[in-house]
């Protein structure tokens, strides 16, 4: 019943395709009511719950499908793929896109931790991967009905949002994706913290070396826990989020030669030769075929 009253509400507060502020803090509505093939995205620390429809992300070759049975949970900056391949005017996606404070996401981790120490992950499977599906339980169900029934009071909103926000946050670290949350924000997030600094830094040159002695670790250890949490070494990574922020720039209308200079690249021959080396089109061919209406290419993200 409660995932039904979810849906009406989105469903009453979205008329047009497009991103929706609900007026708590990084909580947004979503509609697509377009196909559109997965392309180069980049998820920030968040959660999308479908309400209806399907949606799908690919992270270094595997597939993610989900739809109202599985929320997906990404704890830390990723580059994927992401679309909306079966969405159509007579069957739109529809869903809530969630934010994840990285402080109170913290500071609920850490209390958990500290709280109860059956809380500790397996050994096996230590690094968890960026992108987790997980069940739609009672917990996280009746959480997200509680926040979104804020949504469109002010008053409301701001007394209570960040109470309820929080009620979110700790079914979502109780759930399915609790793990892999936990080892985002929690004790042992070291691999988290180097992605936050790449993500900060992508137009910036910065070595492996570096990284791995932000979080206190020998390069051959930071390169084996890296490939571990994200699939891919730290150079294919941070080529893999250069070349996917500048293909959501340019299909967003940005010129080619400013989206690459924005992304850290100072050769733009090289830049040309590595982004038709990953998509199978020069930048430009990619413009010509990708441009999307602002809101509908922000919403695929």
């Amino acid at each position: 019943m409660s995932k039904h009253q979810i849906k009406h509400l989105v469903v009453q507060a979205l008329h047009e395709d497009g991103l929706l502020d609900t007026g708590i803090a990084g909580v947004q509505l979503f509609r697509v009511s377009q196909s559109v093939s997965c392309a180069p995205a980049v998820y920030q620390p968040t959660v999308v719950a479908i309400v209806s429809g399907a949606k799908q992300a690919i992270l270094d070759g595997k597939r993610y499908h989900y739809d109202s049975s599985q929320y997906l949970c990404c704890p830390m900056s990723m580059p994927v793929e992401a679309g909306t391949p079966e969405a159509s005017p007579d069957n739109p996606l529809l869903g809530v896109y969630i934010t994840l404070d990285p402080k109170l996401m913290t500071d609920l981790a850490l209390e958990m931790e500290r709280a109860n120490t059956s809380l500790r992950p397996p050994q096996h499977g230590m690094h968890p991967e960026g992108l987790t599906l997980a069940r739609w339980d009672e917990r996280f169900t009746d959480a997200l009905l509680r926040l979104l029934q804020l949504s469109g009071n002010a008053t409301d909103s701001a007394i209570l949002g960040e109470g309820r926000l929080r009620e979110l946050y700790y079914a979502i670290l109780k759930g399915d994706a609790g793990h892999a949350a936990r080892r985002a924000f929690g004790v042992g997030n070291q691999i988290a913290r180097s992605i936050e600094l790449l993500s900060s830094r992508l137009g910036e040159v910065v070595t492996i070396e570096e990284m791995a002695a932000q979080v206190g670790m020998s390069r051959a250890v930071f390169h084996r826990k890296f490939k571990q949490a994200t699939s891919m070494s730290p150079i294919q990574f941070v080529k893999s989020m250069r070349l996917n922020n500048a293909a959501m720039k340019i299909a967003g209308g940005t010129p080619v030669n400013v989206a690459a200079m924005e992304v850290g690249y100072v050769s733009s021959s090289q830049f040309s030769r590595e982004f038709k080396r990953m998509y199978g089109q020069s930048p430009k061919q990619w413009g010509l075929s990708r441009q999307l209406p602002g809101d509908i290419a922000q919403g695929l993200v």
